[in-house]
């Protein structure tokens, strides 16, 4: 196909954009690509287009085309728009009638897979709260105990914070949660006020028990909460985001950590384990199995990573 006509609407169409609408140089670039892509796919069509003949069967089967191919729909999508945009002048120039681009919307962008941290990074973040060099503070104890919590069972940070040291109900106050040390589980209210019993690891068990011994001390200490501040309240959820934010910062963990990636990393390691998906959605309280499958994702994920890499029928080409 004899492109120069098409050629010749680019540049005037970039030309407009740097002298009229004072675009930046990068901006003018990132559109010269795009143009650029477009012209490069009509030039595959059978019989040969021009730009101005395209109309939105073909930059449907572009956009297929560029999805098949594993490009990021946020890249597609700004694609889209710089086509929609030349289209759109050549339309004011009389040069097409309709916007073959109009309509056309770039594929769902799926759901990002939960971070989770590496089972050494995970073991290394909740036992570490027992071997950071700073004294045998009540807060140590409390941090240490509740990290290796929300490991061992997976608990949502607000269903941490409501634990109490046993069941309790009264005319002042009754547990959500509660803590069985002798059952070595925890009994919380999720979501949608639905009950569950997880269990809890002996290493948990055991920061639990220490905990506990120092929690004595703490004065003014609320009567009914398991852990507690500095002053004595109940743990408030954002407490318990900053102190693991800046415990994983003090030992090196490279990640943004927050209480939530500890609970994906209970279930993909527990289901890299197990196997058991059924399982890990009753320990996680999910109302439905969809919610819990995002981890089979992940997992694969990470076997695919392995694969990839180990391989030797996977590894591409140079």
């Amino acid at each position: 196909m004899d492109i120069s006509t098409s050629e010749r609407q680019v540049h005037a169409y970039l030309d407009t954009l740097k002298n009229l609408r004072h675009l930046a140089p990068l901006t003018i670039s990132s559109y010269r690509r795009d143009l650029a892509e477009l012209s490069a796919m009509a030039a595959t069509l059978e019989p040969r287009r021009e730009l101005t003949d395209l109309a939105s069967l073909q930059i449907r089967r572009f956009t297929s085309q560029m999805h098949g191919r594993g490009l990021d729909p946020r890249s597609i999508a700004r694609k889209l728009s710089a086509w929609r945009g030349f289209f759109s002048w050549l339309a004011e120039q009389d040069a097409v009638h309709v916007n073959p681009v109009d309509g056309v919307k770039a594929p769902r962008r799926g759901a990002p897979l939960p971070k989770a941290l590496s089972t050494d990074d995970a073991v290394r973040l909740v036992s570490g709260a027992a071997n950071v060099d700073i004294d045998q503070t009540i807060q140590h104890g409390c941090d240490h105990a509740m990290f290796e919590l929300l490991y061992s069972s997976g608990l949502r940070v607000s269903e941490l914070a409501a634990l109490d040291i046993r069941y309790t109900k009264n005319i002042h106050h009754q547990s959500v949660g509660w803590i069985d040390i002798e059952g070595a589980e925890v009994i919380v209210t999720g979501k949608g006020s639905k009950m569950r019993s997880v269990p809890v690891g002996r290493a948990a068990l055991s920061a639990i028990e220490h905990w506990l011994a120092m929690r004595s001390s703490v004065a003014n200490a609320d009567p009914d909460a398991l852990f507690l501040s500095t002053r004595g309240s109940r743990i408030s959820v954002r407490l318990i985001q900053l102190r693991l934010k800046a415990h994983a910062i003090r030992i090196g963990i490279p990640a943004n950590v927050h209480p939530h990636v500890l609970r994906h990393s209970f279930a993909s390691h527990l289901l890299q384990s197990s196997g058991d998906l059924r399982a890990v959605q009753e320990m996680l309280g999910h109302a439905t199995i969809t919610s819990t499958q995002v981890y089979t994702a992940l997992d694969f994920q990470r076997l695919a990573q392995v694969y990839d890499a180990a391989h030797p029928r996977a590894k591409k080409k140079s």
